[in-house]
């Protein structure tokens, strides 16, 4: 049997266990420790002697000392120097993790009092200069109306968000498997419920045929750096639309009142990859100064800084569960983490050491694909972190890949001006909607019944599936197109554009 001493890294001789920490010491070095401090040395606790307690273990056989009586003497002092040594070693060592405690918390500190300075400059500097041009109209005595305009509430980063920097992976434990399974359990047997039928409220190719551009607002993002990058819509409230701008900003915009909701500011770099959660008043953001951001729109505040990736962060999708974010990165890794405590459960390099561009989960929830610098697809199982199959056929960086609703399609493109269909029951390519040689397709997204598919790129294109045949495609956006989403039953259609705009579709 091996027991080591805490303090001294040891075997101890006269072995004895703290019923504080349940730490084991050797006794003579404990009882010094106490003499001197009056604490357990692991726990901190208030600590007697007679606490401790005394383990039996076979003895240790040791050589006969020597008969000369100055040597035992000398062995005694030199006995004396190590464990004072071991006592100010293991002192300092504790003296050091509390300084580095603290020195970590102040910097903190710091870092957020200069985030608050700077942003009081600002709005000092602002209501200087609007006093500047009040001044001169103070003796002016006609009466002039003020219209008060309702501007969109603006969110900075709070000095007191949660950032989470997980520096190791916490690990996919059984009871996050068994709820993964559970989820997926439950979402195959309403599938199965659903059957093939489609909503009735379900719009029908031929209305989505007659579709037209009821309107374009270009005022969601600023002017001076120009483009929208990434597009989503509230599943809860389908009147709600979030994007991802050039300007470093997500905005969330109000189809119906035709308003700015709130616009959300944090990222240092542009916003690449949104997503509104389905359930709750919560978005989520990634940019490529490597953070994802997880917001609580009624307060427009950051709730959570996720630090996955050490590059630019390419690819995010929503677990089924609500739960946790699947991230890919240039760095070569996809994250798995949990968006209610910031927890990074698991991360995984891709097989072939190459940048991930794409993310999305199964309609499911336990297999996922990703997508490839080198023109690769890859399907991942979730709870075994491995993958089960790769998709080759692509030519340059993939670019957009999307599950269908009933989890049996997967559409996939790249910059090889195609989209390919992939049965996932076969593992093979079904079918290639072959685009005009220099299509840019930048992002695709099959409807909620699975019975739609639109591409967006060098215009906006929407594809009947089973068949795949064309519907209608909308040349309105002056510039490539970023993002596409369907509304509610297909209802409406929305697309973002590099040309700054968000324009709508449907019925008129």
């Amino acid at each position: 049997m091996s027991l080591i001493c805490a303090i001294s890294n040891e075997v101890p001789d006269v072995p004895v266990i703290s019923p504080n920490s349940g730490a084991i010491f050797e006794r003579r070095l404990i009882e010094k420790y106490i003499q001197e401090n009056g604490v357990d040395p692991i726990s901190g606790k208030d600590m007697t002697i007679e606490e401790l307690i005394e383990i039996k273990t076979p003895p240790v056989l040791k050589p006969k000392p020597p008969s000369a009586t100055s040597i035992p003497a000398i062995l005694k002092m030199m006995q004396d120097e190590w464990d004072a040594l071991m006592l100010h070693s293991f002192t300092q060592r504790q003296q050091l993790q509390t300084a580095r405690q603290e020195l970590s918390h102040a910097l903190y500190q710091h870092d957020a009092a200069c985030r608050v300075i700077a942003r009081l400059n600002k709005e000092v500097t602002a209501a200087r200069e609007a006093l500047a041009t009040l001044k001169p109209q103070a003796g002016i005595s006609t009466t002039i109306q003020q219209t008060v305009i309702q501007q969109p509430v603006t969110a900075n980063e709070a000095p007191g968000i949660a950032a989470a920097l997980p520096v190791e992976q916490a690990g996919m434990s059984d009871e996050i498997i068994q709820k993964l399974q559970d989820k997926a359990t439950v979402l195959t047997q309403e599938r199965k419920k659903k059957g093939k039928t489609v909503p009735e409220e379900l719009v029908s190719a031929e209305k989505i045929r007659s579709f037209l551009n009821l309107a374009s607002h270009p005022g969601l993002h600023s002017a001076s750096v120009p483009g929208i990058l990434a597009l989503d819509i509230s599943n809860s409230d389908n009147s709600k639309i979030l994007t991802g701008g050039n300007d470093k900003n997500a905005t969330i915009f109000n189809k119906d009142t035709e308003q700015v909701v709130t616009i959300l500011k944090g990222h240092s770099k542009k916003v690449t990859k949104v997503i509104y959660h389905p359930d709750e008043s919560t978005v989520i953001t990634a940019s490529p100064d490597t953070t994802i951001r997880v917001w609580n729109v009624p307060t427009s505040q950051t709730t959570l800084l996720l630090r996955c990736h050490e590059g630019p962060v390419t690819g995010l999708s929503l677990h089924p569960t609500g739960d946790y974010i699947l991230s890919t990165s240039q760095d070569k890794n996809w994250a798995f983490s949990d968006i209610r405590t910031g927890r990074l459960l698991t991360m995984k390099i891709d097989s072939a050491d190459c940048g991930l561009t794409a993310a999305q989960f199964h309609p499911d929830g336990l297999i996922f694909g990703t997508g490839t610098e080198d023109a690769q697809v890859r399907i991942w199982d979730l709870k075994e972190q491995s993958n089960v199959a790769n998709f080759p056929g692509h030519i340059g960086e993939i670019s957009a890949i999307s599950f269908s609703e009933n989890g049996y399609y997967l559409a996939t493109a790249a910059s090889d001006s195609c989209v390919k269909l992939w049965d996932l029951r076969k593992l093979k390519n079904f079918k290639t909607i072959q685009l005009e040689d220099g299509y840019e397709v930048k992002d695709l997204c099959f409807d909620q019944s699975g019975t739609y598919l639109a591409i967006a790129g060098t215009d906006i294109r929407v594809y009947l599936c089973k068949q795949w045949t064309e519907l209608k495609v909308f040349n309105d956006h002056t510039a490539t197109s970023t993002g596409v989403r369907f509304g509610r039953h297909a209802q409406w259609l929305a697309s973002t554009s590099m040309d700054r705009t968000l324009k709508l579709y449907g019925i008129e």
